[in-house]
């Protein structure tokens, strides 16, 4: 296949309908050393879904992550949220434009109560500056305050108030996940990037996981998602994109991904 009709290919499965994009991606590459991880990907994230990235393994999803979220700078392409050229940005300076991330395994706090975990996850706070302790202390003292009663308001919300005064290493995994989507929306995230949130996971705390990412995605928060679970992608997730070899392999609802000849190809012949 030439360039010119592999570029072709590529605008066709990228969905260019959507009227209020929240997250552009753009042509975007990645490299290390020979091996191409990321190939001129191009999506977009509508504002108010909850988008999938699937793909088998060795697809791309998870560097397409680090790089929309500022952990790897890219070799090429472009990243926006909301219009704002975010590309090659620090993770804080990414978040800072609104897009928020979680982890496939998410990092238990040593000597931390899962309050406290909490509380690492509000951004800007005064608290942060030690000039601000010094000259301005009525003012972290005040933000301290609204970030607990935040945390105690969010914690509740997710039903793992009952956790609060647990040490963060001594929860279960599946528990740590549903404490890492709380912190996350802590950071009041406009776009959040979900990788791999029911990984591990028994099926009870599944079912939670799912109904707090619809809860979230119905009070305005728009989910960005990658995850093995099929089942959990296609009741969860419209539309869903298909990554193939760093590339974007097509687009569509989730009915239509599962039958599409293009998809049972990439995952049963090789595609990895």
């Amino acid at each position: 296949m030439s360039d010119l009709e592999e570029a072709v290919d590529r605008e066709v499965a990228a969905d260019r309908s959507k009227e209020d994009v929240v997250l552009r991606v753009e042509d975007l590459q990645k490299s290390f050393g020979g091996l191409v991880a990321t190939d001129h990907a191009t999506f977009e994230v509508e504002r108010g879904t909850i988008t999938a990235l699937i793909g088998p393994n060795g697809a791309g999803k998870s560097t397409i992550f680090n790089l929309v979220s500022g952990f790897y700078e890219p070799d090429g392409g472009r990243v926006e949220v909301n219009g704002v050229d975010v590309t090659g940005m620090e993770p804080y300076e990414v978040a800072d434009h609104g897009l928020i991330r979680t982890f496939q395994t998410p990092r238990k706090l040593e000597g931390m109560t899962v309050r406290e975990a909490m509380l690492v996850g509000p951004r800007n706070q005064p608290g942060e500056s030690f000039v601000n302790v010094l000259t301005r202390p009525g003012a972290v003292g005040e933000a301290e305050t609204r970030n607990l009663e935040a945390a105690e308001r969010i914690l509740a919300e997710f039903e793992i108030d009952h956790l609060a005064t647990q040490p963060a290493t001594d929860i279960s995994g599946g528990q740590m996940k549903l404490v890492e989507l709380a912190r996350a929306m802590l950071a009041e995230p406009e776009v959040l990037l979900l990788d791999e949130p029911v990984a591990g996971v028994n099926p009870t705390l599944r079912h939670e996981l799912a109904d707090q990412i619809r809860r979230l995605n119905e009070a305005g928060t728009t989910c960005l998602l990658i995850e093995h679970d099929m089942d959990f992608v296609m009741e969860l997730a419209d539309p869903v994109v298909v990554l193939d070899q760093g590339s974007v392999l097509m687009e569509g609802p989730p009915q239509r991904v599962q039958t599409d000849p293009r998809v049972i190809e990439a995952y049963l012949g090789g595609g990895a």
